[in-house]
Parts: structure tokens; C-alpha cells; sequence
């Protein structure tokens, strides 16, 4: 059974930064397509960011310019280094790993941006 387990939430003020850190279990963590994602309160889950085994990126246009997605294969880790934050980044953040129509994700990480 495939593991994720985030770390790197926290509190911040607006403005700050914060990199959130997701550890993957098992041997084929090169081959996931993994991504991050958030759900606020009273809201629905969105993704944030993505990378493929190859490296390609996606974000959302809400966090362009101020999120970047990054993994590192040798470490099964995938990052998301967020600056600038505002309040409304919000919420927990989840890590999902996918591969062959395997999908599994994280327990979260609350992120709380407040003056």
C-alpha cells in the first residue's frame, strides 16, 4: 500500500512563505504523477499543482508566479514551495500520487495565512 505523508504546514502572515514536503512510499515513486491540492472551508477540493514523471508542471491560475511544484525522485518527495502567500491559500493541503488508475493521497497539512 502506497504512503503519503505531508509535512511543512503551519502559520504565516501574509506575505510569508512556506514549503510543504510530501514523502512517498514504495519503489516506483519516478513513474507517479503527483500533484497537490487544497480544500477551504466550506469549499470544494481544487488542485494546486501538478508534475509528471517527466517534470511538466500545471498550476492553477490562482497561485502562478508565487507556487512552484518540484519532486525529487532520488528522496520519493514532491514539494510545493508557496511564497507571497494570502489569505485565501488557506486551507488543508493534500498530496496525491496517480498512476495506471492507482490513485492515493495524504492525511493533509493545514496552512493558515492571517495577520
Amino acid at each position: 500500500q502506497v504512503q503519503l505523508v505531508e509535512s511543512g504546514g503551519g502559520s504565516v502572515q501574509p506575505g510569508g512563505s512556506l514549503r510543504l514536503s510530501c514523502a512517498v512510499s514504495g519503489s516506483i515513486f519516478s513513474r507517479y504523477y503527483v500533484g497537490w491540492y487544497r480544500q477551504a472551508p466550506g469549499k470544494q477540493r481544487e488542485l494546486v499543482a501538478t508534475i509528471s514523471s517527466r517534470g511538466s508542471t500545471n498550476y492553477a491560475d490562482s497561485v502562478k508566479g508565487r507556487f512552484t511544484i518540484s519532486r525529487d525522485n532520488a528522496k520519493n518527495t514532491v514539494y510545493l514551495q508557496m511564497n507571497s502567500l494570502k489569505p485565501e491559500d488557506t486551507a488543508v493541503y493534500y498530496c496525491n500520487a496517480y498512476y495506471t488508475n492507482q490513485d492515493y493521497w495524504g492525511q493533509g497539512t493545514q496552512v493558515t495565512v492571517s495577520s
